[in-house]
């Protein structure tokens, strides 16, 4: 079968846009062909900074005749209707129609179309210019005496030629002859711009891959990368050094030569002085090359670098590594003026002053002297949510109020997703308050793997409250100016330096984390409290002022945010209440105006504790499916679940006694209350116990009992849904008088006490044993429903069983919603 060969021969490509455009290319390009009817059985793309390649093969010779009826109206139709029914079947008379007889409609006129193939060339050739014109790049250019008029072609660099064959092995392959804009399809292609410059003939792909290889092109982007890498590390192998990797960096490399040819260039070791991130960075954005280390090194850097050049030099490339490295040294020159520049006293001092006192800074120190400028200047972090320094205070409270939370939770165990370590006893229900929780607590000896910080709640807190002072100081530094990716990392430099404690200097670097799925999470208190100081303010703030997600669309990266909560408190072990902490960031929004607001506790109310909360739920979600849970199980944990007439509301020993057990204390269910209307609520804002749970609930149904029990509930909740959709009465409470079966009272005794276990295991925070305590109703529920009518004839009987029905479905919703399981 015949094979396509397609280049598109520009001047030079940004690298950046290159990988994107030769997959737009393909996937235009076979689409068009597969929608014009031709099938093809491979295809792959090409590209280098001169030219995107397009190899397809076995594409049909032809395109299939097509025959289509196209039915139309009835023969005694409206003269409109048949003259619309002719424009659509492409009929110049009706006469041309055929007319079809149906028994019950009567006769209608129908179009025979019949469509013969096309050859492959000449699809091509009409396929082909309409991609160009129509192709997606994210900036086009039109150049030359054509760009006056009006619809000139545009690329994104002066198209310079197109190369188009077609043609199976066996054949000489054709020409698919076509024009645009004066640039005329053929078979000739150019090599590289200075060692080859001359026209190169071409047949099919094979030949033109060859071709260009002698002609000095490498044309596979991947086989350029591997050069580049491999010749790299040898090179700094054979100087005694390591080559520092960098994909990003040598994705674009590959995408800036046709002819990679490596190098080695050098600066003055003075330089080294400077931070190893900032050398990187300078060399690495204005040179795009690569740094290196002495062999066995940890992050110290070397005077060498590594160059990538498109041509090989007669002098083996002598001057092109002396005229990089003295560009990269007159860049270095710049950052460590920069360095040098951000340790020393500002000029303004005496204008600083207020600021320093508002957040206790000292104004010796170089960073404290930046806090105070950026709180000074009034920079704006948004127009609705007031300046860096406004924020940098919430930001400070907030983590003043987190610290103490965070230093009385104990760090998982090392490899372990999330939760508490096992014999580590549950902590108290959580209070109405994040201050009130955090004074109530006892403070457990944290683990060492949060290096040397004392146990001292407050020198945590004062910590935690330093950290956030200093954490966006570095935003006002030169070297942060010139490379903001350094934001937070040179903060932490530049805080070692001025003596600041290892924790707060590390929390400034490590707030930020993590920015991304892949990115890990802090462990240290002080950086875990104000990371999520942070971000809970930066959510809570959007939120306050209505600038949610929506879609695709979030340019405040408010899912991210959110996601590095989630990972943050579950991946450290962190129980925490969120909504309490909702409250607190609302409270202290320093850029609202409270006298618009009806109440402070109704905003909040209707913004936080229902919106902001199911929106972590779906980063919750999105976060435990990577993980590999179930879906069902996660939305089953999450649902609320209405609250029965008898939840909570029965205790075996009062029932048997025959008092009202409306009477007697309520399920031991923490912090709810019949009244509330919802069961499972007040820990759904806990993300770390929803995770537990959704654990528990997974590993119980796993087993044959967990599977068996499902069943059952499923059963008795689909009665329960039938009766109560036909208003059929459910009695109040179960009456152990009007049981029939023994199979009745096996049942009601199970329950009592399979939700008396369940629930104190809740309260106790203990999911795999609330899981054991339901498992014993497996037996009593199989028993009851092979051995009992529900519906039975007596009235009072029938609401009774319904009730004890009731009785199941709530003791396993202290767990999860079953209904919303699979199976």
């Amino acid at each position: 079968m015949p094979d396509l060969l397609l280049e598109l021969r520009s001047e030079e490509i940004p690298a950046r846009m290159q990988r994107k455009a030769a997959g737009d290319l393909k996937k235009m390009m076979t689409d068009g062909l597969i929608e014009a009817g031709l099938t093809y059985e491979a295809a792959r793309e090409y590209w280098t900074p001169r030219r995107l390649a397009l190899d397809i093969r076995g594409v049909t010779a032809r395109s299939k005749d097509i025959s289509e009826e196209i039915k139309g109206p009835s023969t005694k139709a409206p003269e409109q209707a048949v003259q619309g029914f002719l424009r659509k079947a492409g009929l110049s008379s009706i006469a041309e129609a055929h007319v079809h007889a149906d028994p019950k409609k009567g006769d209608f006129y129908v179009a025979h179309i019949a469509k013969p193939g096309r050859a492959a060339e000449a699809i091509i050739a009409e396929l082909v210019p309409g991609i160009i014109r129509g192709f997606p790049w994210p900036k086009s250019m039109r150049w030359g005496p054509a760009s006056a008029r009006p619809g000139s072609l545009r690329w994104v660099r002066p198209l310079q030629s197109i190369l188009c064959t077609f043609g199976p092995e066996t054949e000489e392959p054709v020409v698919v002859d076509f024009e645009i804009d004066g640039i005329r399809s053929g078979n000739v292609t150019y090599g590289h711009r200075f060692h080859a410059p001359g026209a190169i003939t071409v047949r099919r792909f094979d030949d033109y891959a060859a071709k260009l290889e002698a002609a000095k092109v490498v044309l596979d982007a991947d086989r350029r990368k591997e050069i580049i890498l491999s010749d790299a590390r040898n090179l700094a192998f054979a100087n005694g050094l390591d080559l520092v990797e960098d994909e990003g960096l040598l994705e674009e490399v590959s995408g800036l030569v046709e002819w990679p040819v490596v190098l080695m260039g050098e600066f003055e070791q003075d330089f080294l002085a400077i931070p190893a991130e900032v050398i990187r960075l300078t060399i690495r954005a204005n040179q795009k090359c690569f740094v290196t280390r002495p062999h066995g090194a940890g992050e110290e850097l070397s005077n060498r670098f590594i160059l990538t050049a498109n041509i090989e030099a007669s002098d083996g490339g002598k001057e092109i590594a002396y005229g990089n490295g003295k560009v990269v040294r007159a860049r270095l020159s710049d950052a460590l003026y920069f360095w040098k520049t951000d340790q020393g006293d500002l000029p303004d001092l005496d204008q600083l002053q207020a600021s320093a006192e508002k957040f206790g800074l000292d104004l010796k120190k170089p960073l404290d002297q930046r806090m105070a400028r950026l709180d000074h200047l009034g920079v704006t972090f948004h127009a609705k949510l007031g300046t860096q320094g406004e924020r940098v205070e919430r930001i400070a409270r907030l983590a003043e109020e987190l610290a103490p939370i965070v230093a009385s939770c104990p760090s998982p165990l090392e490899g372990e997703m999330a939760g508490r370590p096992e014999g580590v006893a549950a902590r108290e229900t959580p209070a109405s308050s994040v201050r009130d929780r955090a004074s109530r607590q006892d403070v457990p000896t944290p683990s060492v793997a949060f290096g040397d910080i004392s146990p001292s709640r407050g020198e945590i807190t004062a910590l935690a409250r330093r950290a956030a002072v200093l954490a966006k100081a570095d935003l006002t530094t030169e070297v942060v100016g010139e490379f903001p990716e350094l934001q937070g990392a040179m903060g932490r430099k530049y805080a070692l330096l001025q003596g600041e404690h290892p924790s707060a200097a590390a929390a400034i670097e490590e707030h930020y984390k993590p920015q991304g799925p892949s990115d890990r999470v802090p462990t240290d208190q002080v950086s875990v409290a104000v990371a999520l100081a942070d971000k809970l303010d930066t959510l809570v703030s959007f939120w306050a002022i209505d600038e949610k997600p929506t879609g695709s669309k979030d340019p405040y990266a408010l899912r991210r945010a959110a996601l590095g909560v989630v990972r943050i408190l579950v991946e450290n072990g962190i129980r925490l209440a969120l909504t309490p902490i909702f409250g607190s960031a609302y409270e202290w929004a320093n850029y609202l105006d409270k006298n618009a607001v009806t109440t402070l506790e109704g905003k909040a109310e209707q913004i936080y504790r229902s919106d902001l909360l199911a929106f972590f739920h779906d980063r919750l979600k999105v976060y435990l499916r990577d993980q590999g849970a179930r879906h069902d199980l996660i939305d089953a944990v999450l649902a609320p679940r209405p609250i029965s007439r008898l939840e909570g509301e029965m205790s075996p020993e009062a029932t048997e006694r025959g008092a009202d057990p409306r009477e007697t204390t309520p399920s031991a269910l923490p912090g709810i209350s019949p009244s509330r209307g919802e069961i499972g609520q007040s820990s759904n804002d806990d993300l770390l116990q929803i995770v537990r749970r959704v654990q528990a609930l997974g590993s119980f149904l796993d087993t044959e009992d967990g599977k068996n029990l499902l069943a059952g509930t499923k059963r008795a909740a689909n009665i329960l849904a039938a009766e109560e959709k036909k208003k059929t009465t459910v009695a109040e409470r179960v009456e152990p008088g009007l049981f029939r079966e023994d199979a009745e009272k096996a049942l009601f005794a199970a329950v009592n006490q399979a939700e008396k276990e369940a629930g104190q295991a809740i309260h106790n925070e203990d999911f795999s044993a609330a899981m054991l305590a339901l498992s014993a109703l497996r037996e009593p529920v199989d028993s009851f429903f092979e051995r009992v009518l529900v519906n039975d004839e007596d009235q009072a009987v029938r609401a009774n069983r319904l009730a004890l029905l009731a009785r199941i479905r709530a003791a396993t919703d202290q767990v999860a919603d079953f209904s919303k399981i699979a199976g």
